[in-house]
Formats: structure tokens, C-alpha cells, sequence
């Protein structure tokens, strides 16, 4: 599961790298970030299990969550207005 989770959260921000690369066409920036959203949503669901299987505890699980969320609100503003940042 350690494992799954790292993969997963490491993915987010290599996802926004490739986005950032691909910013000279909407479309593609924005795929790119809906897959980063995509890993973000993974790596919660790999925080929600380890929590339910008492690897972490209900404080380390409310840290992470809410620093996912904080990415997660972030990607949705970039995701929302891609002709900011955009080429």
C-alpha cells in the first residue's frame, strides 16, 4: 500500500510537469492536469484504505487529506481557466 501511494501522489506532480510542457494547446494541458486530478483522487483513496486498515491514524489521515485537497482546489482553478497559462 506504501507503495500505491507513493506511485499515485509521485504521478501528480509528474502529470503537471508533462501539463506544463504541454501548455501550447489547450486540450492537452488540460488532459494532462485531469490525469494529475485523476492521481490525486488515487492517492486519497490509498489514505482512506490505509486509515480503515489502522496503518495511519486519524490525525496523519487529516494532514494528508487536507493537503490533497489544497492540490486538488488548485488543479480545479488551473483546470477552470487554462487560457491563463497557456501559450
Amino acid at each position: 500500500m506504501t507503495d500505491q501511494i507513493r506511485r499515485a501522489s509521485r504521478s501528480v506532480g509528474g502529470n503537471i510537469a508533462e501539463a506544463w510542457r504541454k501548455r501550447g494547446y489547450i486540450a492537452n494541458f488540460v488532459s494532462k492536469l485531469t490525469d494529475s486530478d485523476a492521481e490525486l483522487a488515487e492517492t486519497q483513496h490509498w489514505l482512506d484504505t490505509a486509515l480503515a486498515c489502522c496503518y495511519i491514524n486519524q490525525d496523519q489521515h487529516s494532514n494528508l487529506t487536507n493537503l490533497a485537497e489544497e492540490v486538488g482546489k488548485m488543479l480545479g482553478k488551473i483546470i477552470s481557466t487554462p487560457e491563463k497559462w497557456c501559450k
